[in-house]
C-alpha cells in the first residue's frame, strides 16, 4: 500500500440508519405530521447564522464543514445554488477562466468508489485553479492502519480542505472534529447532501423556481431521501415519499425534517404506495435499490421492491410536465428505458450539476465569494 503522506507529498499538497418503527402489513398511504412523532425522537436542530443571500459574500460560510443540509439556513442553501449557477454561467456559458483557488489543495478520501463524486470534485477543484489528491481504499484505511483522529490531523496539515466519501457518518463527524480545515461530505450511509444540491440546482434551472414544487420520492428510505427531506424542508418544497414496508427513512431524521418543514410551509407525506406518491407530482425521483455494501441483500431487496419500478402507468396521474431524476448509476429494474431516456429525464444535467455545486461549496468554505449574476428565483410566487 502506498503511504498516504508520500502520496499527498508527491502531488505537492497541495451507523447504519435506524429505520422507522412504524410498519404496516398492507400497502397503505398515510400522512405523518410532526405532532405524531414521538417526543423522544425529536431533537433540536441547529443552523448556521442566516446568510445574506443576494446582499453579500456569505463570509460566515468560510471555514465551516459541509456534513448535512440541516446545519445550513435556507439562505445558505440558496447561496450555494446561486454560486453554482454563477460559476456555470461564467465558466461554461461565457468560457471565462476563473481560478480563485490557485495554491489551494484538496484531499479526497474515498472508502466507496464513485464516478460522479470523484470526477466532479477533481475536475471542479482544477477548474477553480486548485489541486486535488485522490486517496482510495488502497491508499488510506481510515481507522485501520491509522486512527481517524490521526488521519484527520495529517490531512489537515497538508491540505486546505478534505472531501470524504465513506461508509459511516461517524467517520465524517470525527474527521470534522479533528481537522482544522473544512470537511465536506462526499456521501455516507446516512446522508448525501452534495447530491441534493445538484438536484435542487437542476430543478431550479428547469422550472425557474423551487418553492411551490411537489417532489415524489419512490424507492428506498436511504441517504439520498434523508438529505432530500432536509433540502425540501429548508427550501419549502412539498415531498411525497413512498418506500416499501420496512424500508422507511430514519426516524430521527424524519422528526427533524418535519420540524424544519413547519418553518417553511412544506408538506411532507410518507407512505408505501408509489402511485399515490406520484399523484400530481412535478418531479419523480428514485435511486438504486441495492447500495454499495448491500450486495448480499440483493435478492431479497429485488423481491421487496416489486411494484416500485417507475414506469408510465405509475406516473399517469403525475402532473403533465413531470420530470425525472436519478443520482446514477441506474439499473433497469428501478426505472424503464422509456422514462430514463425520455425528454422528461434530467439525469444528465443532474450529473453535470454535481460538479458546479461541489465547486460552489468548496469555494464558499475556503473564501468569501459573491456571484456576479442576478440571484435566481427560488419561490414560485
Amino acid at each position: 500500500m502506498i503511504s498516504m503522506r508520500r502520496l499527498i507529498s508527491t502531488y505537492i499538497l497541495g451507523q447504519f440508519p435506524k429505520k422507522c418503527s412504524k410498519q404496516s402489513s398492507v400497502v397503505t398511504w398515510y400522512t405523518v405530521t410532526s405532532s405524531q412523532l414521538s417526543t423522544d425522537s425529536k431533537k433540536s436542530v441547529t443552523s448556521t447564522p442566516a446568510g445574506s443571500v443576494g446582499k453579500g459574500h456569505a463570509n460566515h460560510l468560510v471555514g465551516q464543514d459541509f456534513l448535512s443540509l440541516k446545519h445550513f439556513s435556507t439562505d445558505d442553501i440558496k447561496q450555494f445554488l446561486w454560486t453554482a449557477q454563477d460559476l456555470k454561467t461564467r465558466m461554461k456559458d461565457n468560457r471565462e477562466v476563473f481560478q480563485p483557488l490557485q495554491g489551494k489543495m484538496a484531499a479526497l478520501i474515498f472508502q466507496k468508489r464513485s464516478t460522479r463524486t470523484r470526477l466532479s470534485a477533481e475536475l471542479g477543484v482544477a477548474k477553480l485553479g486548485g489541486h486535488a489528491c485522490f486517496l482510495g481504499p488502497d491508499d488510506i484505511h481510515l481507522g485501520v492502519n491509522e486512527s481517524v483522529k490521526d488521519s484527520a490531523r495529517v490531512l489537515a496539515g497538508m491540505a486546505d480542505i478534505i472531501l470524504a466519501r465513506v461508509y459511516g457518518q461517524n467517520i465524517l463527524d470525527e474527521l470534522a472534529v479533528e481537522s482544522k480545515v473544512p470537511v465536506v461530505s462526499g456521501l455516507s450511509d446516512l446522508l448525501h447532501p452534495l447530491q441534493i444540491l445538484a438536484d435542487l440546482l437542476t430543478l431550479q434551472e428547469h422550472f425557474g423556481y423551487l418553492k411551490g414544487l411537489k417532489i415524489a420520492w419512490i424507492g428506498d428510505g436511504n441517504n439520498i431521501l434523508h438529505s432530500l427531506m432536509y433540502g425540501c424542508a429548508k427550501i419549502g418544497i412539498d415531498l411525497n415519499a413512498a418506500t416499501p414496508t420496512n424500508y422507511e427513512p430514519d426516524s430521527d431524521i424524519t422528526a427533524e425534517a418535519f420540524k424544519l418543514a413547519e418553518t417553511t410551509g412544506a408538506t411532507f407525506q410518507l407512505g408505501n404506495d408509489p402511485v399515490k406518491a406520484a399523484y400530481r407530482a412535478d418531479v419523480v425521483v428514485t435511486d438504486t435499490w441495492v447500495s454499495m455494501g448491500q450486495e448480499e441483500e440483493k435478492k431479497k431487496r429485488l423481491k421487496d421492491f416489486a411494484g416500485y419500478q417507475i414506469n408510465r402507468e405509475m406516473l399517469k396521474e403525475a402532473n403533465k410536465d413531470w420530470v425525472f431524476l436519478h443520482c446514477l448509476p441506474r439499473k433497469q429494474e428501478e426505472v424503464t428505458d422509456d422514462i430514463f431516456y425520455s425528454k422528461n429525464s434530467l439525469v444528465w444535467q443532474e450529473a453535470e450539476n454535481r460538479m458546479w455545486t461541489v465547486m460552489a461549496v468548496i469555494l464558499h468554505l475556503l473564501q468569501p465569494y459573491k456571484p456576479t449574476i442576478p440571484i435566481p428565483k427560488f419561490d414560485k410566487k
